[in-house]
């Protein structure tokens, strides 16, 4: 059995040795440590790995750990197994190209979560879903109906106990209401170009500009519009040589390599947000 510890908390002494000793008293034995210290915020991040030779009671190990240790360092922290698959919902609007990237790795088994529907604003892609065999779902949403059309997503994440959602290109902006029950579990794609080439075109927009490079950010979603604490980002070049076209063809692939990057940064539990920011494990 496989166990991976996240934990953040006021950097002191004695933490590592701590936690390691607490490891080894339950019989498990640790494979991989990295940890971190923000000197300027005087916050330690630790992930850890460690292996059981026999099945351990998860919630007996979580109770004893809360009472030996998280209260005395006073930690926020959690533990999870690597036989437990998260569930993940994929919000899609029209564009496939990053739902695609996904489902490809779902299926080949590069990505290690389990997918209980695709839902969406609109009907286009619902073939996708079907060669797939996952059941797709179509909420239409527009400014009289976003509130019912919200409460209609929560029901069916509740349902199916969706652990996290990835929004692949779905252009809609999420509201608190779904944001507060999934905090730091909306994984979101957009080009880089915001906010110097925000709006509709931006990739025309960065043409017009005659711009040298290009990008992907991939983020946890917040109540700041495309300001939630960056998972993963990549660039290419571009030159006088390309087309619009091109600028958008080099931007999509950006953004299905940037965006399962950060899905599997996520599913690893190699990520911790603080302050806006994330700390990312290697």
């Amino acid at each position: 059995m496989k166990l991976t510890i996240l934990i953040n908390c006021p950097d002191q002494s004695g933490i590592i040795r701590s936690v390691t000793t607490f490891v080894h008293q339950q019989k498990g034995n640790v494979v991989y440590l990295d940890q971190h210290v923000d000197k300027q915020a005087g916050v330690f991040f630790m992930r850890l790995k460690s292996e059981f030779e026999q099945e351990i009671d998860l919630s007996s190990f979580k109770t004893d750990f809360e009472k030996e240790l998280a209260n005395e360092f006073n930690m926020e922290w959690d533990a999870y197994t690597d036989d437990y698959k998260p569930k993940m919902a994929i919000f899609v609007s029209k564009y496939n190209h990053c739902l695609y990237d996904l489902l490809s790795r779902y299926n080949s088994g590069e990505l290690l979560v389990d997918i209980p529907f695709i839902l969406s604003n609109h009907t286009d892609l619902k073939y996708v879903a079907e060669q797939f065999n996952i059941p797709y779902f179509h909420i239409p949403v527009t400014k009289a109906t976003k509130d019912e059309a919200e409460d209609k997503q929560l029901e069916l994440l509740e349902q199916y106990g969706v652990d996290f959602i990835v929004l692949a290109r779905y252009m809609q902006i999420v509201s608190p209401k779904v944001i507060d029950v999934f905090p730091q579990k909306i994984i979101n794609i957009h080009h880089s170009f915001l906010p110097a080439f925000a709006g509709a075109k931006p990739y025309h927009a960065a043409f017009e500009r005659g711009v040298k490079i290009i990008g992907a950010t991939s983020h946890y979603v917040t109540e700041d519009l495309d300001a939630g604490p960056i998972i993963e980002q990549d660039v290419t070049t571009v030159s006088h040589t390309h087309s619009v076209k091109d600028f958008i063809a080099k931007g999509r692939d950006l953004e299905r390599i940037v965006l399962s990057r950060a899905v599997q940064l996520h599913v690893a539990r190699k990520t911790m947000v603080y302050n806006n920011k994330t700390v990312i494990f290697s």
